[in-house]
């Protein structure tokens, strides 16, 4: 099994040490869609997936959830966190194991959910619909110094609610002068990038581990490589492999596609901080 570059204390105390950089931002990747980022004081969970819930649920079946990589760090360990989002309601993206352990830790976290999803979320973690907040897109959320806009992603298309509200939304993310666009699981559909190119992202978070195996699709290595150029991402750190061994991928084919473009980018090992600015990306 994978071992993270930083795992339990050893990356507890990183996120300490970073603290210490108020005028940075922070980002930690935890495996599979997970990132943890700290801007001025506060942080953010982005689609955090840290039990072995799915593992358990799937063993002895035609899919085993058999894991790659060790968990970074324990839910309940992460008693800083200001909010918490989930882009949509697959287990890796919306744990009750890991969420549940961090609402207990965290008593006034903000719990972030697409708004056609806020029902099938508040049952699946047991709280009542009031304790959850609703991503809509075209209203941004204001939390801990984080503005936050929800856009559409296409988990092969763009299902909506009978609202025609998104279940699977992307979220581009403002920390003082820093935009990130974390995905979610999606591939690309018409009109994303330009959608995408109103704001100045920085830092492009993509998945990378495609289409089939039994899975609903997500961007090819090439394919996030290239929409991280189209949408002028200064940065793009692919995710959403080296968790499962059913579904997941090498990042080479990533690497060559950006290359080939001269798209920026930086693989992270699970547990591993990247920081803006003064970084120098892989290529």
């Amino acid at each position: 099994m994978i071992k993270p570059l930083l795992q339990n204390e050893a990356f507890l105390a990183d996120v300490d040490r970073a603290a210490g950089q108020a005028d940075r931002l922070h980002l930690w990747w935890l495996g599979q869609s997970g990132f943890l980022l700290h801007w001025n004081a506060s942080h953010l969970l982005l689609d955090p997936y840290l039990s072995d819930s799915l593992t358990v649920k799937y063993a002895g079946t035609d899919k085993p959830h058999t894991r790659m990589t060790e968990r970074v760090v324990a839910p309940d360990r992460l008693s800083f966190v200001n909010v918490v989002t989930s882009s949509h309601n697959h287990t890796d993206h919306l744990d009750r194991e890991t969420l549940g352990p961090l609402m207990t830790a965290n008593p006034a976290i903000r719990v972030l959910i697409p708004a056609a999803n806020l029902a099938f979320a508040a049952e699946r973690l047991q709280v009542p619909l009031e304790r959850l907040d609703p991503l809509e897109i075209g209203t941004p959320a204001f939390f801990a110094g984080f503005e936050i806009d929800a856009v559409a992603s296409a988990h092969e298309t763009v299902e909506t609610d009978n609202k025609g509200r998104p279940r699977h939304v992307g979220l581009v993310i403002r920390a003082g002068p820093w935009t990130i666009y974390h995905s979610g699981d999606t591939v690309r559909y018409d009109g994303m990038a330009q959608t995408l190119r109103q704001w100045p992202i920085d830092l492009a978070l993509l998945p990378i581990n495609g289409r089939g195996r039994g899975v609903a699709g997500n961007l090819s290595g090439p394919e996030a490589a290239q929409l991280a150029k189209d949408i002028g991402a200064g940065v793009v750190i692919p995710c959403h492999y080296d968790m499962f061994e059913f579904n997941t991928v090498s990042p080479d084919d990533f690497v060559r596609g950006a290359d080939a473009i001269g798209q920026s980018y930086r693989l992270l090992r699970n547990g591993e901080r990247f920081s803006l600015p003064d970084e120098i990306p892989e290529g």
